[in-house]
């Protein structure tokens, strides 16, 4: 594989902090976003020994074709810098996954082109028109739903085939034909966090988000969950560009809802969570959030940590896959919460090149639709209908031992369980 980035090299990591999205809805409990099993991977099929010749085991030879180009575009700077690490990283170990170590598919080598979209939806526009100018024909990345709100338009008007990443807006999934998404949406993690509540019918739940489209995408997928349930919904929608939160907090208390769900993604949540202490939030009510990346837990966290339920949609300790086996062993850096859609996302576009043509947009389309396959949360299939990714989550909880705090599954969420209702295509 050559792989190329015109911009910086990627940053250090970030002490970015992700409350995914979580409330309550779902009694088998969990929190995730990514599963997969049940179908052949290309691994598979590529170290299958058919004759038992010594020959197997000679090195492979290299792919000396035209490059398949593939870019990926995601934050690589801004607040949200380390969750497109965790996607990168996680999408250099899924091609060598998928490719069994050839990063080739039928001899062509895949050339992968990295930006940065800096979380901007209107620079992420540019660099997409650009790419598509310069012929390439699949894109796939960004943390930021914005901005895969924008490129799958882009996309279906250019005929190209596009692969969102951890961007969790629920109107990713039927945007059009040409989109498609690796990791999970909103709808999951609301699902997965119905499981914190008895019975959901009569409460009142508080969503606390940033005024953002994550934010927004959370607060239509609790009301579509919860209030559907029977719930009244309120919503308190913090300026992304806040720096004080306690007249934000002070809100929360005030509301005495049964149920507060925690929508953040960024390098303010620390300040966030500690408003929210420090306002008597966390003692007065349940609070539900997702479970954020790994380096985030102490510092954002800290002693209330067990104050907070939690959903995932990914930490290492929760899926007992051997494709997570791979992944936890393989990858560059420690597989963090987005790790994993990064590592779909190349399994995705290795099926649509094997099973597609890179010059055939409506093939590759046609080699995903349907595709059951095993991921490193467990089986996930795309929906063909209208390109859900269905998916297993989890549901987690925090623990402090001699100053660490550990994550621990209480459970995993059948995909099938939190699975969004069937839609169809926007555009």
């Amino acid at each position: 594989m050559v792989s190329t980035r015109r911009t910086a090299a990627r940053p250090t990591r970030l002490l970015a902090a992700l409350a995914a999205v979580a409330l309550l809805l779902t009694a088998c409990g969990g929190d995730g976003d990514d599963d997969a099993q049940g179908e052949e991977t290309p691994t598979e099929d590529a170290t299958e020994d058919t004759d038992g010749d010594a020959e197997d085991d000679a090195p492979e030879e290299e792919a000396t074709g035209d490059p398949l180009r593939v870019a990926v575009l995601t934050s690589t700077s801004g607040p949200l810098a380390a969750y497109g690490e965790q996607y990168t990283s996680g999408f250099e170990a899924g091609l060598e996954y998928a490719t069994d170590g050839t990063m080739a598919v039928d001899g062509r080598p895949i050339e992968v082109v990295y930006e940065d979209d800096t979380g901007d939806p209107a620079q992420a526009t540019a660099i997409a028109t650009d790419l598509i100018g310069q012929g390439y024909t699949i894109l796939a990345g960004t943390v930021v739903s914005g901005v895969a709100l924008q490129l799958g338009p882009i996309a279906a008007q250019n005929d190209v085939l596009y692969i969102s990443g951890p961007a969790a807006a629920d109107g990713v999934t039927g945007l059009n034909r040409n989109t498609f998404r690796s990791g999970r949406q909103s709808f999951q993690d609301v699902a997965t966090a119905a499981g914190f509540l008895d019975d959901v019918s009569g409460t009142t739940v508080t969503v606390f988000a940033q005024d953002t489209a994550f934010g927004q995408a959370n607060v239509a997928a609790v009301e579509a969950v919860l209030g559907a349930e029977g719930a009244t919904i309120e919503q308190i929608l913090v300026p992304e560009d806040t720096a004080d939160f306690t007249p934000f907090a002070a809100r929360a208390s005030d509301a005495a809802s049964d149920l507060i769900f925690v929508a953040w993604a960024g390098e303010t949540a620390a300040s966030m969570w500690q408003a929210l202490g420090q306002q008597g939030v966390l003692e007065s009510t349940t609070v539900v959030t997702g479970l954020a990346d790994r380096v985030t837990w102490e510092p954002t966290f800290g002693d209330v940590a067990d104050s907070i339920d939690f959903l995932a949609h990914y930490f290492a300790e929760g899926p007992d896959t051997e494709v997570n086996d791979y992944l936890v062993e393989n990858s560059a850096t420690a597989p963090d919460l987005f790790t994993p859609d990064g590592f779909v996302a190349a399994q995705m576009i290795v099926q649509a090149l094997t099973e597609g043509d890179v010059d055939d947009t409506m093939s590759m389309i046609e080699a995903l639709e349907g595709w059951t396959f095993e991921a490193p949360k467990g089986t996930q299939t795309i929906r063909a209908e209208d390109h859900a990714m269905i998916q297993p989550m989890f549901q987690a909880s925090l623990s402090s031992d001699g100053g660490e705090i550990s994550a621990e599954p209480l459970g995993t969420v059948d995909a099938e369980t939190v699975a969004p209702p069937v839609g169809s295509f926007g555009g």
